[in-house]
């Protein structure tokens, strides 16, 4: 039987297929939609994980109207067998006493009889059904960036709640974190691109009014103003938990001097919850939320459990979305997930580096002298001489289950780099007893300079540490730590970074292995050999900016505007309502009296009474304010008209409804007005890329590309190509084609370009960079269904006299209906882009069969090079 997540999963995908509907609130397949280009279908910012799960969230607020977790699963498991069997109670002995005392008789003893929870281990089945707010798990496997997709999710709340106003969504929102390095990971909230997840329309209000707030020591309390909205506070559960064990005595401040320690304490805990509790409509985040599970599940459950439940009992909790990297606990799905990512799926995609092949286990027999040697020497001879794209070395993490290990095997290290020709320099120790340098310095290991290559580890380096240039983790000796230490510590090495095709090697103790594929079976239900067989479908690399002074293409382009018409304008005059603006009450008496003819209890003791009620009323420049704001009028003809009709009484506002429909039919006429203008069209725009320092300290700009590994073939590096003396095209680099043909066009025309460099200034591939942040060459059409959508041709040809030709290349199947759907839409975009500029813009089509562009095709491109 399907999980829940799998269920969910099927009904967001018929909801995305079906375009996003939901009536009430229209923005959500607004802002869904944008996440993809509609022009190449690419992904905007959002990795494909994110994606799913921001779908199923709002496929739940917004079509599920956030049902509890309970709830759900009575929807959609209607027959008792089939929930039973879901929520994992279909045994004997429960499907006897239900048979019994039926269902409801099961929910009521889950909820009062703990000798019956605990001998069938329901425990974390009873907190999830006995909440009493929405509490979802998102269940994503490391590398699919779950702090983003928080991030995500906040953004769009605040953004909706903007548009509708008066609705349910978010006014704040609140992240836990479980320690100081995850809280340090979750600083990435601040640096989100979140212009590229919301429609530009609703990403402006929504920058103007977000705030984010991180807790610090030595705070007495939370810097947000009580009561308001668009906070986003960003803490660890020891800073604002009902107890207040482990704030410290310097944090409290002169305030507090004199006082009961434990009660000073306390009451700054207290002081940090309460402003927390004062936010209206609170969303709440739970990072790493496994931390809820495994050993300590008592202790931890109730001391986050206790916080939240305060937090709904003081605020309205809209939600409550726990992150995790796993939907298990102990090989048994956890029934809160609704949207699960697994590490295999991570690796197919490219998000994690591969591993297939590349664990490995040793049976050193106690020698684990030999094995550190020899970890040593093979790490070297397979990633010495590697580094990332950005030039930081490849790295190796040794885990040591204690200290006095790690000293006890330094000097083998050391003298195995010595033989090797590395210095005893390239280590980094990290562990409880290390230096605030080393700290730092660890830290740091992600910038290229870093030139550690050796990271020496004990109970460090696993949740919260990214480091993408650690390309080989080597456990050491059997590790005895609970809480998935293995795991976590096996998986550091996983994390990619666009165009980085090297795989990842692991290097265990026989031990540490049982123990590892243990923990990946309970943890993600996959196993060592899943792993060793994942091989990535989906491959990231960067694209860098070559050109970056690119003159732009001026071209003249028709602008309408919608105006309001002068023809049979008249002054505005607006009459006074008619009738009472006083409100009115009315009042019915009752007495208790038995009526044999209805069997009515209450009986009329008397008539109506009517009360009168003072309006609610607006001041004349509020009103005039809002009315010429709504209908773009001026707004001193608007409050001169107010200030006729009332004199010196206020305006109820019962009236504005009325006074807003007299304006309507004297103003609203408007007349569209087309004008010619000219603009410049960038073709790259570089502050749309990513600016960052190439090894050697120069900057440059970047960008991610995604492309599926069977399509590596339509890669085309500027590098490759030996006899481009003049160094045409590439503005960036590489050109990622989508077809075997522009490829093909593409290496034709720069022979072509070389041999005959004296009339032609270059050529651009375009047709792949349609990002309007980064490029500012597309034409708007619109689709069938009435939306605007973009298209970017395939390539421009520039001639040294400012002649442009635009090329478009398109299989022979398009050819038979040019000018009609999808495809002869962009054409005839374009097509009135060559009717306004005839003296210095061209189109041409051409149709292909093959992989190849023939020849004679190209005889109007040749002949436009050569000014024929």
């Amino acid at each position: 039987m399907d999980h829940l997540y799998q269920v969910l999963a099927s009904q967001a995908q018929q909801w995305r297929e079906a375009g996003y509907p939901c009536e009430e609130f229209p923005a959500v397949g607004e802002i869904l939609e944008w996440q993809t280009d509609a022009e190449t279908g690419d992904l905007r910012y959002l990795r494909k994980p994110q994606l799913r799960a921001l779908e199923v969230y709002w496929y739940l607020r917004a079509v599920k109207k956030t049902p509890h977790i309970f709830d759900l699963y009575k929807e959609l498991y209607p027959k008792p067998a089939d929930l039973l069997e879901v929520l994992g109670l279909a045994k004997d002995e429960i499907c006897n006493y239900v048979l019994n005392e039926g269902l409801d008789g099961l929910w009521q003893r889950l909820k009062n009889d703990n000798d019956f929870v605990r001998d069938f281990h329901l425990e974390a089945l009873r907190e999830s059904l006995n909440l009493d707010y929405p509490s979802y798990i998102f269940a994503l496997a490391m590398g699919a960036g779950k702090t983003v997709l928080i991030g995500a999710i906040i953004a769009t709340e605040f953004a909706m709640a903007i548009e509708y106003q008066d609705s349910d969504f978010a006014l704040n929102a609140l992240v836990f974190a479980p320690g100081k390095t995850i809280i340090e990971a979750l600083r990435e909230l601040n640096r989100v691109p979140y212009n590229s997840i919301l429609p530009p329309r609703l990403y402006k209000p929504f920058a103007a009014s977000v705030k984010l707030t991180f807790t610090r020591d030595g705070e007495t309390d939370i810097p947000v103003i009580q009561g308001s909205s668009f906070n986003i506070i960003v803490t660890n559960i020891e800073k604002i938990r009902i107890t207040a064990e482990t704030i410290r005595k310097g944090d409290l401040g002169p305030l507090f001097s004199g006082q009961d320690v434990t009660k000073a304490k306390r009451e700054i805990a207290n002081r940090r919850l309460q402003t927390i509790a004062s936010l209206p409509r609170l969303v709440i985040f739970s990072d790493e939320a496994h931390h809820l599970y495994g050993q300590s599940l008592d202790r931890q459950l109730k001391r986050v459990r206790q916080t939240v439940n305060y937090l709904a009992e003081e605020t309205e909790v809209v939600c409550v979305v726990n992150t995790t990297g796993t939907p298990y606990y102990r090989r048994q799905p956890l029934k809160d997930v609704v949207i699960w990512y697994g590490l295999s799926e991570g690796i197919k995609d490219g998000y994690l580096k591969e591993l297939a092949g590349n664990i490995q286990a040793y049976d050193f027999e106690g020698n684990v002298e030999q094995y550190v040697a020899h970890v040593i020497r093979d790490f070297f001879a397979e990633y010495g001489n590697h580094s990332l794209p950005n030039g930081a070395p490849a790295k190796l993490a040794m885990y040591f289950p204690r200290t006095d290990d790690l000293k006890e095997l330094r000097p083998v290290i050391d003298q195995a780099l010595a033989e090797l020709g590395e210095s005893p320099a390239a280590c980094l120790v990290n562990t409880s007893e290390s230096t605030k340098e080393e700290i730092e310095e660890f830290n740091r290991l992600n910038d290229p300079a870093s030139r550690r290559r050796v990271i020496l580890l004990v109970n460090k380096g696993t949740e919260g540490w990214n480091c993408p240039s650690l390309f080989a983790c080597a456990l050491v000796r059997k590790l005895k730590t609970s809480n998935n230490f293995v795991l976590q510590a096996a998986s550091r090495c996983l994390r990619q970074i666009p165009g980085n095709t090297k795989k990842a090697k692991v290097y265990l103790s026989q031990d540490n292995f049982g123990i590892l594929d243990r923990q990946l079976q309970e943890t993600y239900g996959e196993t060592i050999a899943d792993l060793n067989r994942e091989v990535t479908e989906t491959r990231r690399t960067r694209i860098v900016l070559r050109k970056t002074n690119i003159p732009p293409i001026v071209v003249t382009q028709m602008r309408r505007t919608v105006v309001p018409s002068e023809v049979g304008k008249e002054p505005l005059k607006l009459q006074r309502p008619r009738g009472s603006s006083r409100a009115k009450l009315i009042r019915r008496d009752y007495d208790l009296a038995v009526q044999q003819a209805t069997g009515s209890i209450m009986q009329a003791a008397g008539d109506a009474v009517s009360i009168d009620t003072i309006p609610e009323t607006l001041d004349h420049y509020s009103a005039a304010l809002d009315l010429a704001a709504i209908y773009r009028l001026d707004f001193w003809e608007v409050y001169g008209e107010i200030r006729r009709l009332y004199g010196r009484e206020e305006i109820p506002r019962s009236h504005l409804f009325e006074l807003a429909k007299q304006i309507e039919e004297q103003r609203c006429n408007y007349e569209i007005r087309e004008e010619r203008v000219e603009r410049a069209l960038a073709l790259v725009n570089p502050e749309g890329f990513e600016r960052e320092e190439d090894a050697f300290g120069a900057e440059v700009y970047t960008a991610e590309i995604i492309y599926s590994k069977d399509r590596e073939h339509l890669l085309l590096p500027y590098d490759t190509l030996q006899d481009n003396q003049g160094g045409y095209g590439f503005h960036y680099t590489p050109y990622n084609f989508d077809s075997k043909p522009e490829k093909s066009f593409f290496e034709q025309m720069l022979r072509e370009i070389n041999q005959n460099s004296e009339e032609l200034e270059d050529i651009y591939y375009t047709g792949a960079l349609t990002d309007p942040a980064k490029t500012d060459f597309y034409v708007e059409y619109k689709d069938e269904k009435g939306k605007w959508r973009r298209y970017t041709p395939d390539f421009v040809i520039r001639r040294k006299d400012g002649k442009i030709l635009i090329v478009e290349i398109k299989r022979m199947r398009d050819r038979e209906h040019p000018d009609d759907g999808k495809k002869g839409r962009k054409a005839m975009a374009i097509r009135k882009w060559e009717d306004l500029n005839p003296d210095s813009l061209i189109y041409e089509m051409i149709f292909i069969e093959g992989d190849t562009v023939p020849y004679d095709r190209m005889s109007n491109v040749r002949s436009f090079t050569r000014r024929g």
